[in-house]
């Protein structure tokens, strides 16, 4: 997929519109993660080398009621932002009107200015995540070109994406969507390969579609966290009071079938008898979980399995903790399979989520190759879907 980058335009002195996201965790107005604020740097700044005038918009959380608005606002976000690049960043505390039209008209080359919470069009209306044709519109009207570089929205057909893409006749990609369309798409369509995928989490359901896609395109598919009960319980085995979901028993029957050994599942499991870091726990291999007992992690002998079987990977693709990685007592599994991709000479790639929360957290950030920024665009690009902000931006 050869999409037109920012790389390919020519902005100096024009008024380029940024989408990025900036949909950052916060508590008490500050941020706990600025994360997406840093993987969208490289973008800006090279707007402002050169030469652009920088117009960013994102959302802030979900916002359908006017009450909704309290504590997400982005000026804390571009606060943030301006500490990173080292100079202002304007804010305008509107979406639209007047006062944001004089803001951007009088913006000099390489300066940068952030719009209120796109979402704030939501209000009564959906006009933002319903992709209202008048306000997409009215946003494009404000600049030259428009770069997306949100991944984490890119499986949503919004105003502030499609809606003003649709109205621009410059679109072009930002770093970090190209990056993610050059590992998690040719990770999928092009790999290379042994290509083994490691799925966790909790639900089968979440991720059916990804493991059919992946069924037909990775060489392994190693499975971990809760989804691993489901299939247990498919095969017959007694899971204790692990997670289950009982509507999908055949389907993970269905699943194993289709596998034809490509599917991998744990050989023992950490347990517990009650959800909690503290609980008494005990290693059990697949075919002892007791009555009363819940798994809340892979065990040793599954770790080890698997990271054998990784060895000879050249391209991994993880998207789900295969434990409550919440949990310290019950975080081995992931934070062994995380040290074990990071001394592997492969293409690591985590899938956004979950998984890439673990990875941030026990310090292994920098040992990924690439740590996705989107969740459920993630999740829907694995399974092969078209994303519309990504299909949104021009083709070379």
């Amino acid at each position: 997929m050869a999409k037109k980058t920012i790389r390919d335009v020519e902005v100096e002195g024009k008024t380029v519109l940024v989408r990025v996201d900036f949909n950052v965790p916060m508590e008490d107005g500050r941020i706990t993660d600025d994360n997406r604020i840093r993987q969208a740097l490289p973008t800006i700044r090279t707007l402002i080398e050169k030469k652009a005038r920088i117009v960013l918009f994102s959302h802030l959380g979900r916002v359908k009621e006017e009450k909704d608005k309290e504590g997400k606002s982005l000026k804390p976000v571009s606060e943030a932002l301006a500490e990173h690049l080292g100079r202002e960043v304007k804010f305008v505390p509107e979406t639209r009107g007047e006062t944001l039209e004089s803001a951007i008209a009088s913006l000099e080359s390489s300066e940068v200015l952030m719009v209120e919470n796109t979402r704030f069009e939501d209000v009564n209306g959906k006009k933002e995540s319903k992709n209202d044709g008048e306000l997409g519109k009215y946003w494009a009207s404000l600049g030259d070109v428009f770069v997306n570089d949100a991944f984490g929205t890119a499986h949503r057909e919004h105003a502030s994406n499609v809606g003003i893409a649709s109205n621009t006749d410059e679109v072009a990609a930002g770093f970090l969507l190209e990056k993610e369309i050059k590992f998690l798409g040719n990770a999928v369509e092009n790999p290379d390969r042994p290509f083994i995928a490691i799925m966790g989490g909790v639900k089968v359901s979440d991720k059916i579609g990804v493991l059919e896609n992946l069924l037909e395109k990775a060489d392994m598919i190693l499975i971990g966290g809760g989804m691993s009960y489901t299939f247990m319980k498919a095969q017959g085995l007694e899971v204790g009071n692990s997670v289950v979901e009982e509507d999908k028993i055949d389907l993970a029957k269905s699943l194993l079938e289709k596998a034809e050994g490509k599917l991998f599942l744990p050989t023992d499991f950490r347990t517990a008898t009650e959800f909690s870091n503290d609980a008494e726990s005990r290693v059990a291999d697949y075919d002892d979980l007791r009555e009363g007992e819940e798994g809340l992690d892979i065990g040793p002998k599954t770790v080890e399995r698997y990271r054998e079987l990784l060895q000879n990977a050249n391209t991994i693709v993880w998207n789900g903790p295969v434990g409550v990685f919440e949990f310290s007592n019950f975080a081995k599994g992931t934070k062994a399979l995380l040290e074990t991709l990071s001394g592997l000479d492969a293409s690591t790639i985590l899938g956004g989520g979950d998984s890439a929360s673990a990875a941030i957290n026990f310090g292994y950030e920098d040992a990924i190759d690439h740590i996705s920024t989107g969740g459920g665009a993630s999740l829907e690009y694995l399974e092969g879907k078209s994303l519309p902000g990504i299909e949104c931006v021009d083709e070379k």
